[in-house]
């Protein structure tokens, strides 16, 4: 069994939920084995209210959950990804930087639970779903092994090379 921390940046136009909720359930799920980061490419500088709500409810750790750009983990210095997973679809089909150690990249599309209207009961069922979503995903990937998650890598690695 391997000692080796993965770790895994949640990405999102305005990183005020999804990735928010990804990041902080990750951190909580993968036990140290699995560590988690979120950042938006347009980040709108808070944390959604009820994002921190649906993790209090779950007694999912959240602190320290700032709202940042991707920008962050992009530059000298930042911590290495193995990991990058976009939640929205903005995200997704945007022009992400150039991620030092060329991580492997997944798209998680997730509702976005901040765009529903209606009373706080609607909004916070919306975001209880995302969070759901997010948890399940997120538990498939903390029971991988480490012989797994490396074969993803060198599977995404040697995929690249094919395109060279």
């Amino acid at each position: 069994m391997s000692d080796r921390t993965w770790n895994v940046l949640f990405l999102c136009t305005g990183n005020s939920a999804r990735s928010i909720m990804g990041e902080a359930l990750t951190n909580h799920i993968g036990k140290g084995r699995l560590h988690a980061f979120s950042a938006g490419s347009f980040p709108t500088g808070t944390v959604n209210p009820y994002a921190l709500e649906v993790l209090d409810a779950a007694r999912v750790p959240h602190k320290g959950a700032r709202s940042k750009s991707w920008d962050e983990f992009a530059a000298a210095g930042a911590p290495r990804m193995d990991f990058i997973l976009t939640v929205c679809d903005n995200a997704a089909g945007e022009v992400c930087p150039v991620w030092p150690g060329r991580p492997v990249t997944a798209h998680w599309e997730v509702p976005d639970p901040a765009a529903v209207e209606g009373d706080d009961d609607e909004k916070r069922r919306a975001f209880r779903d995302a969070a759901a979503i997010l948890r399940r995903r997120i538990e498939l990937l903390a029971n991988l092994t480490p012989e797994q998650l490396e074969a993803i890598s060198i599977r995404e690695e040697l995929r690249r090379i094919g395109k060279s």
